[in-house]
Formats: C-alpha cells, sequence, structure tokens
C-alpha cells in the first residue's frame, strides 16, 4: 500500500506549522512531485499504434541471483500517450516460464504494491508463493514507469524539508515547493507523466507484447488500484483477474489518511488484545491501559529519544512507523511484543529498529558497485503516483495562513482516529503541496461495461487497506466477488490458505462462486 515507507518528523500534538514540515516525512510520501507543468488526463483508448507489434528480447537478469529459468526485458511505451512525438520510456520486466506439462494458460502480470515497488526484484525474492500458479502461467513481474528498472525518479536523494527552515508555514510551504522543485531537477522526462492511468496503459502493451489476448492479473495493496484501473480503461481486453488488499477508488488523500488512522488503530487494538493474553506482555494483561501505555511510549520518546549504540536517534514517531510496519503481518506479533518490551524495560530501541526504523546507508549491488536505482526512488515514486491519482490536491494557492488553518482543524479528527498514527497520517494532507492536481479518470470509474467478474480479497484486520475499500470498491467494479478474510495483516494470499485456494482455482479454472464467501482466520 501508499502509506507505509518513510518515517515521520512530527510529534504527537505537534502545531500546524510544524505539521507543514512534517509533510515531508509521512508515511504516504514526502511532499515532492512531478514537473508544475499538469499532464494531460489519458482517455480511456488503447495505446499509439507505434507500440504495436514489438516482441520482447528476454536476456539476462540485472537482479542476482535470479530464480531458475528467469529471465528479463523491456518493452518501450509512449511517454506521453496523448502526444506520441514526446519519445518513448523503457519498462524492465521479468518472466519466469510456466513449469508444469498441462495446457498453459498464457501470462500471469502480478504487482505487489507501492506505489514505488519494484516488481522484478520483488519476484526474484519470493517466486515460491506463486508455484501453483506457476504450473500453468508464465509469471511476470515489472517495475512501473518511474520506478526501479524503469526510468527511476528521485528527489536528490532526500525529500525532507532542511532543517534550518524556519518553523511558520510561510517559510514551510516555500520550502516544500523547493523539494519539488529539486525532485524535478533529479529526475527524467518520464516524472510528470507517472500515475495509475498511464502505467495501466502499460500493462496493455506488455499484454500485447508478450502475445496475449487478454490480460490475466494478480495485484496485491496499490496493485489493486491498478488492476482497476486497467479494467476500467480495457475491460474487454481483462482476463481473470483478482485484486488482493483492495485499494479505494474514490477518496481524497486527505480522506484515505484519515480512513488508514483508523484502519491502523484497528490493527493495532487487535495486536494489544493479543499481547495481554499472552504470558509476559510488557503491557500488563489489561487491553485498555496496553493501549494508554503505547500512546505513553509514542509521546515520551517524541519527548527524549532512545539513542543506539551507533548514535542515533529513535524518536516516538519512528516507533509508530516500527509498529505500523509490524501490524503488516500476524506473523510478525511476537517480534513486535519482543521489541516493544526491550524499549519499555531496557529503553533499547533495537527491537524496534530491527522491524523498520530510520533508514540506513543505500544499498550496493552485488559487486560492491553503489545500486543503478537511487535509493530515494520508491519514496519519490510514491508521492508522485498518489498525487498523480488525486484531483484535489493541487498547485495550492491559497495564503499559508489558510493552509495552517486547514490543518489545525483536521487536526482534532486525526488525533481522535488514533494518537499513535493520526499525527502521521495528517503530515500527508500536504504531501502533493506545490505541484499540480492529478486525473479524476480514477474517481470517475463506475461499472466499467465489458468488464468481467473479477475476485476482490479484504482482510478484516488490515492496516492498510481497510475491509470497507474492498466492498465500496467491488461496488464500482460491478461484477465482482468479494473474498472476505476474517484474519489480521495486509493482504491475504500468503497469509491464508483458504484465500490461497479460491485465488489459484479462479485463475487456472476461471470459475467463481456467486455472492460473498469467507476465509476463517488462519486458516
Amino acid at each position: 500500500m501508499h502509506r507505509s515507507r518513510t518515517r515521520s518528523a512530527t510529534a504527537t500534538g505537534a502545531a500546524a506549522c510544524v505539521l507543514v514540515a512534517a509533510a515531508l516525512g509521512a508515511t504516504s510520501g514526502p511532499g515532492s512531485g512531478p514537473s508544475p507543468v499538469p499532464s494531460p488526463v489519458p482517455s480511456p483508448t488503447p495505446p499509439p499504434a507505434a507500440a504495436d507489434g514489438q516482441r520482447i528480447r528476454w536476456g539476462d537478469c540485472v537482479e542476482r541471483p535470479v530464480p531458475a529459468g528467469m529471465r528479463c526485458g523491456t518493452v518501450s511505451v509512449p511517454l506521453d500517450p496523448a502526444a506520441p512525438a514526446k519519445g518513448t520510456v523503457k519498462v524492465a520486466l521479468a518472466r519466469i516460464p510456466a513449469t508444469g506439462g498441462g495446457k498453459r494458460l498464457g501470462s500471469l502480470l502480478l504487482n505487489f504494491g507501492g506505489p514505488g515497488g519494484a516488481g522484478i526484484s520483488t519476484l526474484t525474492a519470493g517466486p515460491g508463493l506463486f508455484a501453483e500458479l506457476n504450473k500453468r502461467y508464465d509469471l511476470v513481474a515489472f517495475d512501473p514507469r518511474g520506478v526501479g528498472l524503469s526510468e527511476p525518479v528521485s528527489c536528490g536523494g532526500s525529500q525532507e524539508v532542511d532543517a534550518l527552515v524556519p518553523g511558520d508555514a510561510a517559510s514551510q510551504l516555500a520550502a516544500l515547493r523547493a523539494v519539488v522543485r529539486r525532485c524535478e531537477l533529479a529526475s527524467g522526462p518520464v516524472l510528470p507523466y507517472i500515475g495509475t492511468v498511464n502505467v495501466a496503459r502499460d500493462m496493455d502493451v506488455i499484454r500485447r507484447a508478450l502475445g496475449d489476448k487478454k490480460l490475466n492479473y494478480l495485484g496485491f495493496s496499490y496493485g489493486t488500484r491498478l488492476g482497476a484501473v486497467y479494467a476500467a480503461q480495457f475491460p474487454r481486453s481483462t482476463g481473470r483477474m483478482v485484486l488482493d488488499g483492495v485499494d479505494t477508488l474514490t477518496e481524497p488523500l486527505a480522506e484515505q489518511a484519515l480512513v488508514s488512522a483508523r484502519g491502523q488503530q484497528r490493527a493495532l487494538d487487535n495486536f494489544l488484545a493479543w499481547c495481554t493474553r499472552r504470558a509476559g506482555c510488557v503491557y500488563g494483561t489489561n487491553t485498555r491501559s496496553a493501549k494508554v501505555k503505547v500512546n505513553a511510549l509514542v509521546e515520551r520518546l517524541d519527548k527524549e529519544p532512545l539513542i543506539g549504540q551507533d548514535g542515533s536517534y529513535f524518536t516516538g514517531q519512528d516507533a509508530a512507523g516500527a509498529i505500523g510496519t509490524a501490524l503488516y503481518s500476524q506473523g510478525m506479533w511476537p517480534d513486535l511484543a519482543d521489541a516493544l518490551a526491550m524499549a519499555e524495560r531496557n529503553g533499547d530501541p533495537v527491537g524496534l529498529l530491527q522491524l523498520g526504523g530510520p533508514h540506513g546507508p543505500p544499498e550496493s549491488d552485488d559487486d560492491g558497485e553503489p545500486s543503478k536505482v537511487p535509493a530515494d526512488n520508491p519514496e519519490a515514486a510514491l508521492v508522485a503516483v498518489n498525487c498523480a491519482d488525486d484531483p484535489d490536491r493541487g498547485n495550492d494557492k491559497a495564503a499559508p495562513a489558510a493552509v495552517e488553518r486547514e490543518i489545525e482543524a483536521l487536526q482534532p479528527q486525526f488525533l481522535a482516529a488514533s494518537e499513535i498514527f493520526g499525527p502521521r497520517q495528517l503530515a500527508t494532507v500536504l504531501s502533493c503541496y506545490g505541484r499540480p492536481a492529478g486525473t479524476d479518470f480514477i474517481r470517475r470509474i463506475a461499472r466499467p461495461a465489458g468488464a468481467p467478474r473479477m475476485l476482490l480479497v479484504g482482510t478484516r484486520g488490515d492496516p492498510a487497506t481497510p475491509y470497507e475499500w474492498t466492498e465500496e470498491t467491488a461496488k464500482r467494479l460491478g461484477p465482482a466477488v468479494v473474498l472476505d478474510y476474517k484474519g489480521e495483516g495486509h493482504t491475504a494470499y500468503a497469509a491464508s490458505p483458504c484465500v490461497r485456494a479460491y485465488v489459484d482455482h479462479f485463475l487456472i479454472d476461471g470459475r467463481l462462486p456467486a455472492g460473498t464467501r469467507a476465509c476463517p482466520a488462519g486458516q
């Protein structure tokens, strides 16, 4: 999902001008974006004919090591679908050929989430989860435009406002605009043209280059938004489609942030209920008092950060980020319980750091050379895509005092949703400041004519894509079946054999049950 990558720099209950500064470190991505020249809103028509007829030349992959049989290639897609003369962008792909001896079903395109998530490296790390599907399908992953090996965007290494910028709203908002300019300078020409609508169009180029009559697709988290937008643009080219951890298509960033804060708090409450029934829980046996103590930990660490052995500071907002990361999988709950115990009893942040604290040095390739992908690419792409998809947050002309009042007015709602996660999510309200409004195409999706029935999977305890978004998106897509997983964590395919069986049967056999179906927690 698109609210899980970067650390926040704002404390609970901070003043509005501080929240303006913190927007660059919010969990849905720092305040950056593409060129201030608005990109055209694509219409739901096929890409230009120049993209037709190409075939992928499969060869060695940049990633090392790779699973047996994996080969990599590229396709060329229009930089600007509305103006083909502007040139093309190369989108990187990876394929693992079908392994079984039965009837081959073509390609299954995968997207593991984001925005800003690189599909090739994710498939490289864990293809075994899809072994059953791989018997009949070629597994295909891709790095969306602007991400990973596909013309990666950057903001010059940092999307944070300089610490020396004065804390008043006018200075902070001016600094946000300066960061946008830094992103423009550090990125190539693809930056104004990344966004879900254009990436979905790229997916149709990929489909045709693979030689598939229809797109069979399995998308997770943000990948569900991609799938829905593809089906809306190319309903008659949509094949068997599964969306797991379903994103919203309707809510502006501010509303998404508020719903996400509630979802994260619900997941934290479920964790604390589990912890207080577990021997040795640092918060004792009372769930209500446990919630108070976690809130107090975050507030305390914002006032007096923990200091690691290497001298690094670990704030309350770093702790909130680590807790949020651990809530993505119920399998991480024991580690989270141990990490909180270390922090509470020993003042030791190591456990929380291991769950997801401040970023370390940039990754290197196996040969020791710096990565060809900028270290800040995931975060730069994350915010750029989210802003490209939202028509409400544009190149704001409001006076700084008005922006400050807006944040102050929203603050009570976010704190009521979650004392821990609310301030982090509130900071995302300004994540698109200084850049143009995005497309309204996604907001207008309504039962695309000709689209087939799809399978949508929602998890009741999902901290990132709340279950209500699954039902909401199902109504928007029309012919959809909802699979209700009663468990915890973000997405369900990996966590639930029951969900996996439904998904695999549909993708392989093409059969869907009628109405909403359910899978029990833990099954």
